[in-house]
């Protein structure tokens, strides 16, 4: 009996719910396209995309873990080069977060755009290692991942979307006050 079989109803549900958040996140790229100030490609670089990518990688981390795969090898070569992805993109996201010049990061964005998915993919490439020699274990670390990439894109597609709504309603404000120049 595969070690993955015992798995497959914890990546169903997580795989729907990636899936779901992914269709939802489109919902918020629109209504930032809706805005009289909408975001730069910058800012969509460094915010949303990473947020598709950890909710895309909870979708992939499902497919793997979820096919009749006859050995534990190729899953954990996928699951290696899945997590070495990751931390390469990481290091993109980085580059990305300090070129846009929009917007002033502060210590909890570093958090959930940087360090958080850094570490969910550092331990899905030492889980990757260790598939091989201990499966039972390693599947929990397979987990933790998918768990922590998930919130992490359910946190970000929040602080989007509350931003939105919050500079929506300041730009309002702004535009029914009257100017300087009015009698």
């Amino acid at each position: 009996m595969s070690p993955f079989s015992e798995w497959e109803n914890f990546y169903v549900i997580i795989g729907s719910s990636a899936a779901g958040l992914t269709g939802l996140q489109f919902v918020v790229i629109a209504l930032i396209a809706d805005k009289q100030t909408p975001g730069t490609l910058r800012q969509i670089d460094a915010f949303a995309t990473p947020t598709i990518v950890h909710f895309g990688v909870v979708l992939l981390l499902s497919g793997i873990l979820t096919a009749p795969w006859p050995s534990l090898r190729t899953p954990a070569l996928l699951l290696g080069a899945c997590g070495l992805a990751g931390l390469i993109y990481s290091g993109l996201v980085i580059r990305r977060a300090r070129r846009q010049r929009d917007y002033k990061m502060v210590l909890e964005d570093w958090l959930f755009f940087v360090l958080l998915p850094m570490a969910a993919h550092g331990i899905l490439v030492a889980a990757a290692l260790t598939l091989p020699s201990a499966p039972e274990r390693s599947l929990f670390g397979v987990a933790i991942t998918a768990i922590l990439l998930l919130f992490i894109g359910l946190h970000n597609a929040w602080d989007t979307v509350t931003f939105i709504a919050i500079s929506n309603r300041q730009e309002e404000e702004t535009a029914r006050k009257p100017s300087a120049k009015s009698p």
